[in-house]
Formats: C-alpha cells, sequence, structure tokens
C-alpha cells in the first residue's frame, strides 16, 4: 500500500505574531496573515486529489483548510493531533522569566529528559504516546491514498519525529512554518520525506 501524507501547520494567529505561548487549552482565531496563508496553501495544492483531510479539535486548523471543507473534501477531527499542552504558560503574556522558563523545558527536552512537563501542561512523551495513536488510526484507512494532515507546530516536530523514528529529543530537527509543507510517502514498508517544509508557494506574502 501506497500513501501520500500531505501535512502542514495551521496559519498564524495573533498568538503567534505576539510569541504568546499557544497550546491545546487556547483554541485561537487565524489572523489576516493566516487567512491568506491558507487563500495560497489552497491555491498551491488544491490540484492534488485527495482522499480525506485531518484536523486538530481546534479551530484554527479548521479554518486553515476550510477552504478544502468547502470544496466538499471529506474531513475527520481528531484530537490526537491536538497541540501539545504548555500548562501555566498557556495564553499567558510572556515575561523574561517565563521566556526563560520556557526555553530551558525546551532545552531539557533536547538533553533528553523528555519525560518533564511544563506545570500544568503535557510532557513529549505524553504527547508522543497520543500522535502514535492518531497516526495508527490514520495510516489504518486502505482507502484512502492522498492524505492531507493540519496540525500544530510542537505536535508536528513530534509527529515528524515519531514518522521518521528520532528520538523525541530529536524533534527540532523538524522545522516550521505557518502553512509550510511537508511532503511524504509511505511505500508500504517505509516512510520517505520528499519535501521538507515547502513554503514558495506563501513567499508573495
Amino acid at each position: 500500500m501506497i500513501k501520500k501524507i500531505y501535512l502542514t501547520r495551521h496559519g498564524q494567529t495573533d498568538f503567534n505574531k505576539q510569541g504568546i505561548v499557544q497550546g491545546r487549552g487556547v483554541d485561537s482565531d487565524l489572523n489576516e496573515m493566516g487567512r491568506a496563508q491558507a487563500q495560497a496553501f489552497h491555491e498551491a495544492y488544491k490540484h492534488i486529489p485527495f482522499d480525506k483531510l485531518y484536523i486538530s479539535s481546534l479551530k484554527r486548523t479548521a479554518q486553515s483548510m476550510e477552504n478544502f471543507i468547502q470544496q466538499g473534501l471529506p474531513y475527520e477531527a481528531l484530537p490526537e493531533l491536538d497541540e501539545i499542552s504548555w500548562g501555566i504558560h498557556e495564553g499567558a503574556e510572556v515575561n523574561e522569566e517565563q521566556h526563560a522558563y520556557y526555553f530551558e523545558m525546551i532545552n531539557s527536552w533536547q538533553r533528553g529528559e523528555t519525560h518533564k512537563a511544563i506545570e500544568g501542561g503535557e510532557s513529549p512523551e505524553g504527547l508522543a504516546q497520543r500522535l502514535r495513536a492518531g497516526l495508527s488510526y490514520i495510516m489504518a484507512k486502505e482507502n484512502e491514498n492522498n492524505v492531507l494532515i493540519c496540525m500544530h507546530g510542537r505536535a508536528m516536530r513530534l509527529m515528524l519525529a515519531t514518522i521518521f523514528n528520532y528520538p523525541i529529543s530529536g524533534m527540532d530537527y523538524f522545522l516550521h512554518n505557518n502553512l509550510g509543507l511537508y511532503e511524504i510517502t509511505y511505500t508500504g514498508k517505509t516512510f520517505v520525506l520528499d519535501r521538507y517544509n515547502e513554503i514558495s508557494h506563501l513567499r508573495h506574502l
């Protein structure tokens, strides 16, 4: 079974623009730039005969894929694709102390301490468990050969690490932009990376 996966991050929100931590507990809308990115993504990839669209349970992914949904593409919202929970830092204005704590946590993950979670939040190991469940669900659909997935930055990094058998601590290898594209082929035995964070469709914005 050959399956193509087109994986993208949602469009920009005001939280993204302002550098405010935005996780699973913040259900924000796209801003004007995010809507323009969504339109550009649709124009670039509407010719692909997608069989199914998968989004998270957060509305910024649905808004990013609204043109595909209105076009009649079957879709399903999977909570397993939600962003990591950043706990007490979600939606908060980032001061110097919070900024240092946030980045020290990310550094600790890069050192291999992936069991750690921000207070009240989710660890990468916990996130990886639900992402694997979501990926298994998607891959089990044998009649879906071209799949479009829209999710979130940190979760997307870890999804890619999972797909390509990277350690959780190596997830930051996978860069992302709002509505940049990763294209992946599953050959029936292995996953092959065809395009890495493709953003040419966004350069005019």
